[in-house]
Order: C-alpha cells, then structure tokens, then sequence
C-alpha cells in the first residue's frame, strides 16, 4: 500500500509497504479523511517538540472498520469511527487517575508513532469512537474539536463565566465552540481581523477585539468585569504571559497552546487576585463521545471548518502550499478508494 512519510522538515515521500495486520486487540480500519493540525505543520517546519524523523503524520482520522479484532469493544465491520489517537499505558499514576490524556508514557499517533497517512491502518479498539449518522469529515474533525474541548472541560466553565478566547486559529476556533454550548459570555481576541471576521460570520461570536493594550478597558466595556476563565490557544509567550492581567480577581487561566520555552509572569499580580493557572493536553475519551454526540444533535457545526483539500497522493506538492497559506482554517486529505481496491 503507500504511505506517506516525512523524511525530515520540508521533504514528503512516498514508499510502497506491506498492509498491515491487526495484533491482538487491534482493529484494522481503512482511513478515509486525515485532518491537517497544526502539529503535523509544525512538524513539516521542523518546530514540532517531542518530534523525531523520520514519521508518518496523521491522527486526525475518520475512518471505517474493516476487521473488528478479537477484542471488537462493540465495533462491527462497516462501522465509521473517530480515532482517539493517544496511545496510554494503563498503568503509571495519571492513568490509574483517569488522566489518559496525558498519561507518563503516552504515545500520539502521527507524532511519537506513526500515524494515518496511509489507507490502511491497526489501532486498539477501544480507541475507535463509532457514529451512525456522522460523515468521514466530520469524524475526522472530533480529535482537533476535542483539544478545544478538554481546555473548556478544564477551565469548568458555567454558563455566568465571562470568558476571553485568545487566537482564533483551530485551537481557539474549538474552545470557542465548547465556551457557546455552556452558554458563556464570550470574547475573541486575534491580531488578524480575517480571523475577527470569520469567527463573527461563521461562528456567530458577538464580542471580538484587537490584541494590544487597551484590551482590558474593552473586556470590562463587555462583561462589566474582566473575565472569569482566559483560554490562550496561541502558544506565543508574549501572549501567554500577557494573560496574567486579563483575568478578574479569582480567574482561571488555561493555556492550550504550546510553547517550547519558559513563560514568566510578575507573582505579587499573581496571587493578589489568588489566580488559578491550568494545563490543557489532547482530551479525553468521554470527550471523543460527548463531541460525536453534540455533532450528531446539531449543537457543534462543522461546516465552516473545512477550507481546503487535497488526495493522499498528491501530498509531498500539496501540503507546502497549505502550510504557507494563512488563509486555511482546516485542510482535510482524502485517501481514494482505488488505493485499497486490491
């Protein structure tokens, strides 16, 4: 079959391997849709951490079961499924805790292992999330959805929190979907008025504004207050270090973005107003099913997310021109059917 490799930053290629077979407990499914994210274009910029070369992106993945395994977990041939690409190992503290997420030997499809960009791929079963009515599109959006998710999980945003999305990229797009499902009030801040603009006309947010520093006066001119919850999805420090003086006394912060550095921030601001500083990593499983079933009910539009897309095949030339576009929101790939037809 072929696959898709990165060899090193900037180089696709593409090889011809042998179709792989199911260990025990794994399924093998055929791949249909494969999400673009921002980890495999930081990886195609060399700027990915926790990253090695040469690997086979992919973990954003709707995809179809073709063998169930000897462990099915429920699944039957036929079945459309989200992969939960984060491979944990069940035992150290953070997954005897129910923290998979961000279990002590986790392995991410696509980025410490080898993931999707192939048509046919095993995975465990129990990481396959079935929908009866959603589309391989959609399917393959529920893994970035749910980074958005598990960082509005984390915050435990209620429906009389204020509270300020900061980057209107695909992290802050999520986030700002799971913030209007609690009923929240919102504001989106970007430096980009294209990104204002989209997440206004697509998205239906009423309060957006300009990064800079008369952000505080605008957030209060909204909410009365400053906010009570700022999710950072920008992974650019300047910004995250800037959160520390957008929260109301008594606020969370959760920063979703990463950087590959330190972030400092002044102390005494810090616990004046007794601040709460939150991680967000990847999500869970619940979310992977609490996000197909919003989708399945209409509550979460995937519609606007999909601006571009290519075939498999033509990756090594069509991926540099998206990953130099910053007009794409989400590129999907599609795997032909003739690559499986064998």
């Amino acid at each position: 079959m072929l696959r898709i490799t990165l060899d090193k930053p900037g180089q696709f290629s593409a090889s011809d391997v042998e179709a792989p077979r199911p260990a025990p407990g794994e399924a093998l499914v055929r791949v249909h849709r494969i999400g673009v994210c921002g980890t495999d274009l930081h990886a195609f910029a060399g700027r990915q951490p926790f990253f090695s070369y040469p690997r086979t992106l992919g973990h954003e993945l709707g995809v179809e079961v073709l063998d169930p395994g000897t462990d099915p977990n429920g699944l039957k041939a036929g079945d459309r499924c989200s992969v939960e690409p984060y491979l944990n190992c069940g035992k150290c503290i953070a997954c005897r805790r129910g923290k998979t997420n961000c279990c002590a030997e986790l392995k991410v499809l696509g980025v410490h292992i080898d993931g999707g960009m192939q048509p046919l791929l095993t995975v465990p079963a129990h990481k396959l999330h079935k929908s009866d009515k959603l589309t391989y599109d959609q399917l393959a959006l529920v893994e970035t959805l749910g980074i958005g998710a598990h960082a509005v999980e984390r915050a435990n945003i209620a429906a009389d929190d204020f509270v300020l999305v900061i980057g209107a990229g695909p992290i802050g797009l999520s986030a700002i979907q799971f913030v209007q499902v609690r009923g929240a009030t919102l504001a989106v801040m970007d430096v980009s008025e294209s990104r204002l603009e989209f997440c206004r006309r697509n998205l239906g947010v009423k309060h957006t504004l300009g990064a800079g520093p008369e952000a505080a006066e605008q957030l209060r001119k909204i909410g009365g207050d400053l906010p009570t919850v700022v999710i950072d999805a920008t992974g650019n420090p300047k910004s995250m270090a800037g959160t520390f003086d957008l929260p109301a006394p008594g606020g969370r912060i959760v920063f979703v973005g990463l950087y590959q550095g330190d972030v400092t921030f002044n102390d005494p601001n810090f616990h004046r107003r007794e601040l709460t500083l939150l991680a967000s990593r990847n999500s869970q499983p619940g979310t992977f099913r609490d996000i197909i079933a919003l989708i399945e009910a209409g509550r979460i539009d995937t519609t606007p997310w999909i601006t571009h897309r290519f075939e498999l095949p033509d990756t090594p030339e069509s991926f540099p021109e998206v990953a130099g576009n910053p007009g794409v929101i989400k590129t999907v790939i599609t795997v032909p059917a003739a690559l499986t037809n064998e």
